[in-house]
């Protein structure tokens, strides 16, 4: 049945920075080894409860850390005084 389907593992697309996602790895790691409090670390864990591949949740945690980041940036210099 297809939906029966369960596949091992998953090839990570090869689009983009190999420097960026190699970076955003190291995050990752260093982040599941030290931040159990994190929310990005919570999702993560998440994932991996759910049977998901080390690369699938590795990379939903990027994600999650890319867009968290993002807020923060875009937050904060919404925060800044206007410069004329």
């Amino acid at each position: 049945d297809s939906g029966d389907y369960s596949q091992k593992s998953v090839h990570v697309s090869k689009h983009g920075s190999p420097a960026l996602r190699k970076t955003l790895y190291q995050v990752m790691d260093v982040l599941i080894k030290t931040k159990p409090d994190d929310p990005v670390y919570l999702f993560m864990d998440k994932k991996r409860a759910q049977g998901k591949p080390y690369y699938v949740y590795m990379t939903a945690g990027a994600n999650k850390f890319l867009r968290i980041y993002y807020g923060r940036v875009k937050e904060y210099l919404a925060s800044l005084p206007a410069s004329e």
